[in-house]
């Protein structure tokens, strides 16, 4: 299967107690980086995609930990992502624990082998309530016991409410995963609009976001700060820039640097990883 990987030449895997490892799992994708504590730098990227066209199931995702010589070692820290399409956003003064499978059932009615997770939001005041599969979930916390899953809006969150912080009007965010995107929408650092759609292909992506610019009178001089699976000259950007004059793609923000092993790295690809160390 492909593997991309940097490591920085300093690494030492007998040194993992004073490092950081941030996971991200899911049947299309396992990635993952490790941060050292001491230097505040960021010195591994590992990522594990399946052939084309095909997914990995729970017993390959288990192959691959199992397998991996970083994954069992024991760490500082340790923090797991597992992206969702399927979530929804309560206010927490509204937020019952009790209540969390409910709110969920509301909004995408009852469904077999899901875990349900809730996820504080405190950037939004609010819990994000998602699922995720069943066998991936129990397959990745066999390995990893002690660690609570986040979906990837959270540090994606923590990521938006620190690039805004110097912007006014409009912060527009285009996160791209290998099956759907989430478009968030801010205006004057409140949010606005917030969404995940499947896709097929670019023009979907296209239809759907043009069409929610239009709606909220959103023009094509505003800046979209792009993340995830897209690349600075892939098709999607080409599209995109017929319709969107200024196209970021976003650089991870928090208080760790990178070693010179990321200089060709397109960092926005694996922002979920980079961002989430900063959540607590």
């Amino acid at each position: 299967m492909p593997l991309l990987e940097v490591f920085d030449e300093t690494l030492d895997i007998n040194s993992t107690g004073n490092y950081i490892l941030s996971l991200q799992a899911s049947h299309e994708e396992l990635s993952y980086c490790i941060a050292d504590t001491f230097r505040n730098r960021f010195i591994l990227l590992r990522s594990y995609t399946p052939e084309e066209n095909n997914r990995f199931n729970h017993e390959q995702i288990s192959e691959i930990i199992f397998g991996d010589d970083f994954l069992e070692r024991k760490y500082n820290k340790k923090f797991l992502v597992m992206p969702s399409a399927e979530f929804t956003l309560v206010p927490s003064p509204l937020y019952d624990p009790a209540k969390r499978d409910e709110y969920f059932y509301f909004n995408h009615g009852e469904q077999e082998n899901r875990v349900i997770i809730a996820n504080k939001l405190p950037e939004n005041d609010s819990y994000l309530i998602f699922s995720v599969s069943k066998p991936l979930y129990d397959t990745t916390i066999s390995f990893f016991p002690d660690v609570f899953p986040y979906h990837h809006l959270r540090p994606l969150f923590n990521q938006m409410v620190h690039a805004m912080k110097s912007q006014t009007g409009h912060y527009i965010h285009l996160h791209i995963e290998n099956d759907f995107f989430n478009l968030a929408i801010f205006r004057e650092l409140k949010l606005q609009y917030l969404n995940a759609f499947t896709y097929r292909n670019i023009s979907d992506i296209m239809y759907f976001a043009l069409n929610v610019f239009k709606t909220l009178g959103i023009q094509g001089d505003t800046t979209v700060n792009l993340s995830g699976v897209t690349e600075r000259y892939d098709d999607l950007n080409s599209t995109m820039s017929l319709y969107i004059k200024n196209i970021n793609f976003v650089v991870p923000a928090g208080n760790f640097s990178f070693s010179h092993v990321f200089n060709d790295i397109p960092l926005h690809r694996f922002i979920n990883l980079f961002s989430i160390v900063s959540c607590e």
